[in-house]
């Protein structure tokens, strides 16, 4: 690697570490505290239950926020809500940096060609791009939904659309209003497709 490639790839973890030094978050921590979220989540956050999320490669800014969600009531479920009620802040900034750590791993949904390709143009007139950016890898608070499961991309977005998740800042509810059934599983299909 040349010098100018190697610069960026500097850079950028020198901003990783520093960020992480400011909201006070030790990844290694995180991994000896995330050992009860592999029952659910997989080892390093990479779930094989499609309804459960991937956690690897989320935004740290983003995890945290939901397990703060689900502390305040603001996010709910029957598993997350008592295991979040039992964190405290310390426990949630770590958590969150160890899982934004992690590798992602590709999933085995095959998505449907076709599907895929209306959900790309269902994606880009929705403007998606503007918040969970280009190849929807995601950012602060917004999360990363490239190579998601198919089943938690539509069970989110029916969620979202339906009222009964509501801790965003409205962006999803109202976007989700637009989408039809059809609209809702062309996304999921090309949004877990992306990897």
């Amino acid at each position: 690697m040349t010098g100018r490639a190697v610069a960026p790839l500097v850079l950028a973890t020198l901003v990783i570490v520093a960020a992480q030094a400011a909201w006070g978050q030790d990844v290694e921590a995180g991994r000896e505290k995330a050992a009860p979220c592999q029952a659910c989540h997989g080892p390093n956050g990479n779930s094989t239950v499609p309804l459960f999320p991937i956690l690897a490669g989320q935004t740290a800014r983003y995890l945290y926020l939901q397990l703060r969600d689900y502390q305040e009531g603001r996010r709910q479920d029957p598993l997350m809500d008592p295991f979040a009620a039992s964190l405290s802040r310390q426990d949630a900034l770590d958590l969150a940096a160890f899982f934004a750590a992690q590798k992602p791993l590709a999933t085995a949904f095959n998505p449907d060609p076709q599907k895929a390709a209306r959900g790309e143009k269902k994606a880009a007139e929705t403007l998606c791009t503007m918040c969970h950016l280009k190849q929807f890898m995601g950012q602060n608070e917004i999360p990363r939904v490239a190579g998601q499961h198919y089943e938690y991309i539509v069970k989110q977005m029916r969620d979202f659309k339906s009222g009964t998740r509501t801790n965003d800042a409205g962006n999803m509810a109202s976007v989700s209003k637009t989408l039809s059934e059809e609209d809702v599983d062309d996304l999921g299909h090309y949004l877990a497709g992306l990897y």
